[in-house]
């Protein structure tokens, strides 16, 4: 997929300089990039492993202790 025909998101919570993942929605994927390195290499998830991670992030299942 080109990257030219993506829409990249970057979090409202990003510091001032936006440095952080960026997310881009495909037909059957999420797309995950470092908003550093736009050129670097692209996770590819698909939609249910997503939706799982983002259910794990909620529940703070990958919260550091004393973080």
């Amino acid at each position: 997929m080109q990257d030219t025909m993506l829409t990249w998101r970057k979090s409202s919570r990003s510091g001032a300089a936006g440095h952080c993942v960026e997310v881009a929605g495909a037909p059957s994927a999420v797309l995950v990039r470092d908003s550093k390195d736009i050129t670097g290499p692209v996770l590819t998830f698909e939609a249910p492993d997503w939706t799982g991670f983002l259910a794990g992030v909620r529940a703070g299942e990958f919260d550091r202790p004393g973080a």
